[in-house]
């Protein structure tokens, strides 16, 4: 079966960009002219995706209304000729209808209790899982990427991509086992690890493809790191009887969920943008 299906995991606090996301969703910071989402969201549809399942919190209901109708926002923009690229624009970000599903997540209880919440919608299918506060800039888009691999291997799929070796204590990186090209099968999995004791520099990216029997671990997962219940963790456990992968994609990663990564992100992405480009190098040179 295809991967047909996403879990993206929005119901956290953003508590490493405070105080931006005491009244805004972390997930709809801008970058650019769209939030962080839209691009995740994006990523996803590029790859195959037909549903979309949004593990939310109290207090995100804007993301809802986000990728829903703006009658009276596209009404306006209607009348003006002028005003039709935007207008376009607008309506490209709202998802089919029966395409979005929502689900809370009452506590933060941890990424792996948040993939659970999804698991009476998504079913005995295998499916996708996109951290929102992840940006990655990739043609094809690194889901997609990782979907041609799955269509070959089956199995589970991690992405991964290097980060220098001083670095690796701060990430949680694989064990790889044998490489052909960018697909690594794996032996582990380790949050982590001391330089010295690192198994590679290769650490895992916010991008997952995962088999349907992961929901039955993480019903009984215990709490490991930081007093949640982790994905990581019950992967550890699926590697024991079933394929487990890492793919090395071919793109730039953006880490939205810290003030420094963020700032990346915009600054990256207006140097690109067609209409910001030239204005973003000048204002940048001004400061530099």
């Amino acid at each position: 079966m295809g991967i047909r299906k996403a879990v993206l995991p929005v119901a956290g606090h953003g508590t490493r960009v405070l105080p931006a996301t005491k009244s805004i969703p972390k997930e709809l910071l801008p970058v650019v002219d769209r939030p962080a989402l839209q691009y995740v969201v994006d990523e996803a549809r590029e790859a195959g995706i037909e549903h979309f399942v949004f593990v939310t919190g109290r207090g995100k209901g804007a993301i809802e209304d986000y990728f829903d109708e703006a009658y009276e926002l596209e009404h306006s923009l209607s009348a003006k000729a002028s005003k039709a690229e935007i207008l376009k624009e607008v309506q490209s970000t709202k998802l089919p209808a029966g395409a979005a599903s929502f689900t809370r997540q009452q506590a933060p209880l941890g990424l792996g209790h948040a993939v659970w919440c999804a698991k009476d919608i998504i079913g005995n299918e295998p499916f996708a899982v996109l951290l929102p506060d992840v940006i990655v800039r990739a043609k094809p888009s690194c889901l997609a990427q990782m979907v041609e691999a799955y269509d070959k291997t089956g199995g589970n799929i991690v992405a991964v991509d290097p980060v220098p070796e001083e670095n690796v204590s701060s990430y949680g990186v694989i064990a790889p086992k044998s490489r052909d090209g960018r697909l690594i099968e794996m032996s582990g999995m380790v949050e982590k690890p001391p330089r010295a004791e690192a198994p590679s520099n290769l650490k895992i990216t916010g991008r997952y493809i995962l088999r349907p029997e992961i929901f039955g671990l993480l019903e009984d997962q215990g709490k490991g790191a930081g007093g949640e219940i982790q994905l990581t963790d019950a992967m550890v456990r699926l590697m024991e009887s079933q394929p487990f992968y890492a793919y090395e994609f071919d793109g730039e990663e953006f880490d939205c969920g810290s003030k420094a990564g963020y700032f990346e992100a915009v600054v990256a992405h207006a140097l690109k943008h067609p209409e910001t480009a030239s204005e973003a190098k000048r204002i940048l040179s001004k400061y530099l």
